[in-house]
C-alpha cells in the first residue's frame, strides 16, 4: 500500500513539473487507435497529430526564448553581487573608489565613488530603488537563486518536450505507414476483384 501511494506521488510530482505541456500518448495499437470516435481517417488523424506537433514546436521556441533571457540574466546578477561585495570591503575606509561605469554602448566614464551604505538597484520595467548594501545583497542573492532554480525547471521542460516530438513524431509514422499497408490491400483486393 505504501508503495502505491509513494509511486502515485512521484507520478503526481511529475505532472505538476511539465503543467502545461499536454503529454503525448504513444499508440501502440493503431488499428484499434482508428477504430476510435474522432479518427475517421488518417489524413484527419495526421492533421490532429501534426497540430499537436506545432503546439509542441511552438511551446520550445517559448521556452527557448526565457532559458535565453535567464541565461543572459544569471551573468549579470552574479557581477552586480560581486560588485556589491567589493563595496561592502570598501564602505569601511574612507578612500573613493575609482571605477568606470557604461554611459552607452562602448561607452564609458571613469568616477570616483565615496564609500556608501546605499545602491541603486534597477528593478525592470525603468524602475530603480534606493537600498543599502545588506538589504540589495539579500534581493539579489535571491533573485539569483530563484533564476537558477527557474532554468532548471525550463530545462526539465525542454526535456520533456523533446521527448513529447519523439512520441509525436513516431505516432504520425505509425499511423501514416498504418493508411500505406491499408491502401495497398484496399488496391490488392480491387485489382482481385477485377480480375
Amino acid at each position: 500500500m505504501a508503495a502505491t501511494i509513494d509511486n502515485s506521488n512521484a507520478v503526481q510530482a511529475t505532472k505538476k513539473k511539465h503543467l502545461g505541456i499536454p503529454e503525448a500518448i504513444f499508440v501502440e495499437d493503431v488499428d484499434s487507435f482508428m477504430k476510435q470516435p474522432g479518427n475517421e481517417t488518417a489524413d484527419a488523424v495526421l492533421r490532429k497529430l501534426d497540430e499537436q506537433y506545432q503546439k509542441y514546436k511552438y511551446m520550445e521556441l517559448n521556452l527557448s526564448q526565457k532559458k535565453l533571457r535567464l541565461k543572459s540574466q544569471i551573468p549579470q546578477i552574479k557581477q552586480t553581487l560581486e560588485i556589491l561585495r567589493h563595496m561592502q570591503k570598501k564602505k569601511e575606509t574612507t578612500d573613493p573608489m575609482e571605477t568606470h561605469f557604461l554611459l552607452a554602448d562602448n561607452v564609458y566614464c571613469k568616477a570616483s565613488v565615496p564609500p556608501t551604505d546605499k545602491v541603486c538597484l534597477w528593478l525592470g520595467a525603468n524602475v530603480m530603488l534606493e537600498y543599502d548594501i545588506d538589504d540589495a545583497q539579500a534581493l539579489l542573492e535571491k533573485n539569483l537563486s530563484t533564476a537558477s532554480r527557474n532554468l532548471e525547471s525550463l530545462e526539465e521542460d525542454l526535456d520533456f518536450l523533446r521527448d513529447q516530438f519523439t512520441t509525436t513524431e513516431v505516432n504520425m509514422a505509425r499511423v501514416y505507414n498504418w493508411d500505406v499497408k491499408r491502401r495497398s490491400k484496399d488496391n490488392l483486393l480491387k485489382s482481385v476483384d477485377k480480375s
